[in-house]
């Protein structure tokens, strides 16, 4: 790999998915693309930087982001915005919920699927009849692969340590793996709150409209530069119904010019304005995301 090739890739994860890969990233990327051209038997990264840059391409290029994807991700990571969301945020919605409102929680960057469950088992502990509500939760990302692990709710013993035994065992199920151990799987309760979706935060389109009431997009604009990081943040807040609350991650905060929320809590944020209550349950067009890829 030359400094022309890294430099030439860097340029397509930039605008493919925002995503900026410095030189120092080039040992990096050298070793998780070597076994795609591999794959395809290109001899060179010349030739392999071509070929994803054609339209003859396109599958190869949304296969190379994915390789340079960083997914590092737990159940209940950063754990005090999951006390927040339980302690402040989740009664209200909860009454809204009851009263017949519509109630919409996002984890955008959601990798396998650790985040938006731990989004639903918070909310499960605290309203154990949620599924009944209109009540959903839309996890989204760019990696087709790590989607597929989230939709099949299945993760080792080992991955479900941070999860509280009592919400371990109402609302997953332990199954034997073929090692003498044991996996964990998501239980119906639990799935039936979670719709998993591709989706690019970088593109200028997004499949979703909201107004969503939760946010979660954490850890994952810190790899996009300071213009992305601007406008995907502040596009994510205009999708915040008045009184809604976005967390973001340890080293992440909303543009300057985001004048109308205010810090709430370590990286979480409130939008002025309360939280709307509505009766009766009409559902728009905004809902059709939902029903994909459960």
């Amino acid at each position: 790999m030359s400094e022309a090739d890294f430099a030439r890739i860097a340029r397509i994860m930039a605008t493919e998915c925002g995503i900026i890969l410095d030189t120092g990233k080039m040992p990096l990327v050298y070793s998780r693309l070597a076994n795609r051209l591999r794959t395809l038997n290109i001899r060179t990264f010349r030739l392999y930087c071509a070929f994803v840059a054609s339209e003859a391409g396109a599958a190869e290029r949304r296969l190379m982001v994915e390789a340079l994807t960083t997914n590092v991700t737990r159940f209940f990571r950063e754990k005090h915005h999951f006390e927040h969301l339980r302690d402040k945020v989740l009664p209200g919605l909860i009454e809204e919920a009851r009263q017949g409102g519509r109630v919409r929680l996002w984890s955008a960057g959601c990798s396998s699927g650790e985040e938006p469950y731990s989004i639903g088992l918070t909310l499960l502990d605290a309203m154990p009849d949620a599924p009944r509500f209109d009540i959903r939760i839309l996890a989204t990302d760019i990696d087709t692969q790590v989607l597929a692990r989230g939709r099949a709710g299945l993760y080792p013993g080992s991955a479900v340590t941070l999860v509280d035994r009592r919400l371990r065992e109402t609302f997953m199920r332990e199954r034997p793996d073929d090692h003498g151990g044991s996996n964990w799987e998501v239980g119906p309760e639990l799935r039936s709150l979670v719709a998993f979706k591709s989706a690019n935060l970088v593109d200028g389109a997004w499949p979703m409209q909201g107004p969503f009431q939760v946010i979660f997009c954490r850890n994952v604009v810190i790899y996009f530069d300071i213009e992305t990081r601007r406008r995907v943040l502040g596009k994510l807040a205009g999708l915040l119904s008045p009184g809604g609350h976005i967390y973001v991650g340890h080293a992440e905060r909303l543009p300057a010019e985001s004048a109308d929320f205010r810090l709430v809590g370590l990286t979480a944020y409130q939008r002025a304005g309360p939280a709307p209550v509505r009766t009766g349950r009409g559902r728009n067009a905004a809902d059709n995301v939902y029903q994909e890829h459960r």
